[in-house]
């Protein structure tokens, strides 16, 4: 049991950093779906690195190049629209629970003269206390390295106490979904039902009356 919880609570943690990199063209628009719990924090960390065709390879950085950054929440609502340079990092908070859109595209076409038309980024999200800077909490607080590690401790069951709202509010929007579906499936089979027997009484009496025209009965 004790094994099923850490390797739980590892998942958990590790569930909650992501760090990738991947290509973009000249016009192409990457989103990205994050699940989050209301009322936690977000900051998420890029770096755009063009690429060279004299060196076959990309560059460390790329100057001039910026960065239109967009998140909408469950419902479709932009909460955050804003352009950023080369490399930047965004921030925002959680109103309501469920599947967040980040998406990032280029706001210049430029680039796509020299560099082959293809543009690295480097992606780094962080969740709830994984995107707190500790360093500066302890030094903005004066915090030793107990109170500190306290203080982490705390923002972890809090988030995990998040975390766990978010899995209920999931599980109950399930069921509502389950009980929606079977109630359609049990309307749609009564519908049947009924169409059914119409069909066999006009049937039934469609060939009575034939046989009734025929003198066969």
């Amino acid at each position: 049991m004790r094994l099923v919880v850490s390797l739980a609570f590892i998942g958990y943690m590790l569930g909650n950093v992501q760090a990738l990199y991947f290509h973009m063209g000249e016009t192409e628009k990457k989103c990205f779906i994050e699940e989050i719990p209301d009322e936690t924090m977000v900051i998420g960390k890029y770096k755009t690195q063009l690429y060279d065709e004299n060196i076959k390879d990309f560059l460390p950085s790329s100057p001039g190049i910026g960065m239109h950054v967009e998140v909408k929440d469950p419902n479709g609502k932009i909460i955050m629209s804003k352009y950023y340079s080369s490399e930047g990092r965004f921030t925002f908070t959680s109103h309501t629970p469920g599947e967040h859109v980040i998406c990032l595209h280029s706001n210049s076409t430029r680039w796509s003269l020299w560099a082959g038309g293809r543009l690295r980024i480097h992606l780094d999200i962080q969740v709830g206390e994984h995107a707190n800077d500790y360093a500066q909490i302890a030094a903005k607080d004066k915090l030793t390295e107990l109170q500190l590690r306290i203080r982490q401790l705390l923002d972890q069951v809090e988030q995990i106490s998040k975390e766990q709202n978010y899995q209920r509010f999931r599980e109950e929007r399930f069921r509502m979904t389950s009980e929606s579906t079977n109630q359609r499936v049990l309307w749609w089979a009564l519908a049947q039902t009924v169409i059914l027997l119409a069909t066999g009484f006009w049937q039934m009496r469609h060939l009575k009356g034939f046989f009734e025209a025929k003198k066969l009965v």
